[in-house]
């Protein structure tokens, strides 16, 4: 553009110049044509040598503003906008370099603007629970949270800008997406994927229709977790029932038949009467179970912390027991003789070694042993309760603190347990801060160990 304006200002300094030199020379002149362009050629020359300064001058000025502006509007295209330009000395130039400026600056703050608010969409999104990634033109993901990748095994950072079905081969979750896409329609639809682990999806597909491509955004809810808890739910309600429904059976034969007549035979009368005598025991051992229990899962179950003695403790549990183990021929003792003391609630402990105990009489064989033990650490004190009874076998071993659990559902139900004791174990130990896990060798017996803190000093 300088160049341009500077020869055509030059030229026309020149012709101007040469126009008024020629209509001169006419007037002047006397001599031939020879001299006469000898002349106006000099004049030219001259015109030419006297316009190219200030012609120059004048391109320079004029184009500045203009330059300046053009290099404004590269730094913008680069994300720059802090620094404003001028326009030099032409006012049409200053003004347009104020509008330029003012765009610059209305243009930095929508960008930051949009910037931040990109940036709280992707920490909200990011934080979610559920999977959420943005598809856009040829399946290519625009967009994948850290649960999705979590969700599809895959990583999010790296699956940006690649085809869906290059970063999770799931067949289920790419027919939702075509139907969506075929419909336009939003699917919703609880999917099954076949990972090391089952896992249960529910995916919602949105289809996002622009001008020239289809879009969509899938939404994966992991509901592994809830089918896990529908399922102990319905187990336990199921388990529940039976508990409930076979001592309730029993007392009902036995009324029954003392009603047909038996009532009036003394010697037929008394087995019936000590049935429905033994069931109902049964059945307020279980329904004392619940209650406790469902204390505990509610968190009502009120503590009160001290310190306890676990020698007292200890031994007032043996004692409570041994009747029942003499009666099995059974050595039931505590061995420490010094003291331990714990940072805990004193009748919950109790409980937890009344239920222990009462598990290790009544599943270990006549003759047997049992043994209460407590022992310092660095940074608690632990009990255990050690038979020498069957055993637990391995694989039964993770899951005898379930509701209802058995190992042997025969036997257990024979020796009137209610399946819920171990669990309440469970749960008054964690109510306490500590942590219990068991031990087992099959026809060596079983050790429980219960850990809990100690008084601060």
């Amino acid at each position: 553009m300088f160049l341009r304006l500077l020869l055509a200002f030059v030229a026309f300094g020149v012709l101007t110049s040469t126009l008024v030199g020629i209509i001169v020379l006419r007037r002047t002149s006397t001599e031939g044509t020879a001299a006469s362009v000898a002349d106006i050629l000099t004049i030219v020359v001259l015109a030419a040598a006297l316009a190219a300064g200030p012609a120059w001058l004048f391109a320079r000025s004029f184009v500045r503003p203009f330059r300046e502006i053009r290099s404004g509007a590269e730094r913008v295209a680069r994300g720059e906008y802090s620094q404003p330009i001028h326009g030099g000395s032409w006012r049409e130039s200053r003004e347009l370099a104020n509008s330029f400026n003012q765009m610059s600056q209305r243009l930095a703050e929508q960008i930051d603007r949009l910037e931040a608010e990109r940036q709280h969409l992707r920490a909200i999104l990011g934080g979610m629970a559920e999977g959420v990634i943005a598809i856009g033109t040829g399946q290519r993901v625009l967009f994948a949270n850290e649960s999705a990748g979590r969700i599809l095994e895959c990583d999010a950072v790296t699956a940006v800008g690649r085809p869906l079905y290059e970063v999770s081969r799931q067949p289920a979750v790419q027919a939702l997406l075509e139907r969506a896409r075929k419909t336009g329609q939003p699917q919703r639809e609880g999917i099954e994927l076949q990972t090391p682990a089952v896992r249960h999806l529910m995916v919602y597909v949105a289809p996002l229709r622009e001008a020239d491509s289809t879009g969509a955004v899938l939404v994966l809810d992991d509901t592994s977790e809830l089918r896990r808890l529908e399922r102990l739910r319905q187990d336990f309600v199921a388990n529940v029932s039976h508990e409930l429904k076979t001592p309730l059976a029993v007392v009902k034969a036995c009324a029954e038949t003392l009603l047909d007549g038996a009532a009036e035979d003394p010697q037929a009368r008394g087995p019936f009467l000590q049935q429905i005598a033994d069931q109902s025991d049964r059945l307020h051992a279980l329904i004392l179970d619940l209650l406790s229990l469902a204390r505990l899962e509610s968190g009502e179950e009120a503590m009160d912390f001290h310190e306890v003695s676990v020698r007292e403790v200890a031994t007032q549990c043996v004692d409570r027991h041994r009747l029942r183990a003499e009666v099995k021929r059974m050595t039931l003792e505590s061995l420490p003789s010094d003291d331990l003391t714990v940072w805990a609630d004193e009748d919950a402990l109790a409980q937890i070694l009344d239920n222990l105990v009462d598990n290790a009489v009544k599943y270990t064989q006549a003759g047997g042993t049992v043994h209460v033990r407590w022992t310092a650490g660095p940074k608690g004190g632990c009990l255990s309760v050690e038979d020498n009874g069957p055993g637990i076998p391995e694989p039964d071993l993770p899951r005898i603190f379930e509701r209802f659990y058995r190992v042997d559902r025969a036997r257990s139900r024979e020796l009137g347990g209610t399946g819920l004791g171990l669990s309440i174990v469970k749960h008054l130990v964690q109510a306490m801060g500590g942590s219990v896990h068991a031990t087992s060798e099959i026809g060596k017996g079983t050790t429980f160990t219960v850990c809990l803190s100690r008084p601060s000093e």
